[in-house]
Parts: structure tokens; sequence; C-alpha cells
């Protein structure tokens, strides 16, 4: 017990740290744009600050509540939170990988919660996953030359599945297409 205690202030001293460091790069990167420090008068001088705004970022150390410059007569702009969105990005993709292949969205909403310090709740995670419903069904759907699989592997994996209140067996078909080089794909089937 006394380890996860002193592991989440750590945790917590990380996540005041990072939130510090990407606040001060936020305001060196407005510096930079404006040509000027905070009340500087130069002829350099682009234009004015206008406070800021607060942004929620995730991160793996938790979520990160950074201040946001704004400017009068135009608009920050920064890579920043880019870098962080390809991540987040990443993460989206690694979720709706895990509902895939099998995990179950309560387990995605455990482990996003151990990995970010946040989670995402299961309609969450099932709503993302409707996003790969299109994907899916075009790569089923996709044609298949001839050529290209000479050798074609089929066999069957029998389930237990529960349809109408009882249980039955269910086959399902399971593909996979070997190329001349040797290597091998799964080709799409339906039950």
């Amino acid at each position: 017990m006394h380890q996860l205690f002193l592991r989440d202030a750590k945790d917590d001293a990380l996540a005041k740290l990072l939130e510090s460091v990407l606040n001060q790069i936020l305001q060196a990167q407005a510096t930079e744009q404006l040509r000027a420090q905070p009340y500087e008068r130069t002829e350099e001088r682009q234009g004015y600050r206008n406070g800021t705004y607060p942004h929620q970022l995730t991160t793996r150390v938790g979520t990160l509540t950074l201040r946001v410059p704004r400017f009068r007569n135009g608009k920050f702009s920064t890579e920043l939170f880019a870098r962080y969105q390809r991540s987040e990005q990443a993460l989206v993709l690694a979720l709706m990988e895990m509902v895939v292949n099998g995990v179950s969205t309560r387990k995605v909403e455990q482990i996003t919660q151990e990995l970010c310090g946040t989670e995402f709740s299961k309609s969450t995670v099932s709503e993302l996953c409707k996003r790969l419903d299109p994907v899916v069904t075009a790569w089923n759907n996709r044609p298949l030359d001839e050529k290209a699989y000479p050798f074609v592997l089929v066999d069957a994996l029998v389930l237990k599945v529960r349809k109408e209140g009882r249980v039955r067996s269910r086959g399902a078909l399971i593909g996979i297409g070997i190329n001349t080089e040797g290597s091998s794909n799964p080709l799409p089937t339906t039950c």
C-alpha cells in the first residue's frame, strides 16, 4: 500500500512538473510570435496579449490544464498540441484495436484508467469502434485477384454464441491467403 501511495504522489508531482514546463513553453512561444515580452515596448512588436484560456491535455501522467495565450489581433499558434494529438490518436487507435481483438469495453475502460489516469466510458469506446465498421466492411468486401493468392488455407473455429436467449455453436471461418513471395494475409470471410 505504501508504495502505491508513493507512486501516486510521484505521478502527481510529475504531472505538475510537466504542466509547469508546458505552460512555460507556451508563454515562450507567445513571446516569440509577438516579438516582445509582456508589457515590453519595442519597434518589432507584432501584437498584444489578451490573457489566456484553459486547455485540457490528457497525457500518460494524467490530465493537465494548460494556460494557452490569447492575442488581441491574431491567433496564437503552436505545434505543441499537434504532437500530443498524434499520441492521442495513437491511443484511440490502440483502444479500437483492443476492442477488435476481443477486449471488452469495460476492460478497455480500466486499461485507459491505468495508462492515462483518466478513463474513457464504455459508450465512448463503443462510439470510437463504430468508426471502424466502414473500414472493416470495405476491407471485407475488397476484390481479390486470383493471381494474388495462389494458395488459400481455410479453417473453422467453433464458438459458443448466445442468440435469442439460447447458447448455440457457431462456426467462424478463417481464411489465409499465401502469395507467391510466401507472405500470408488474412482473407475476408463471412459467417
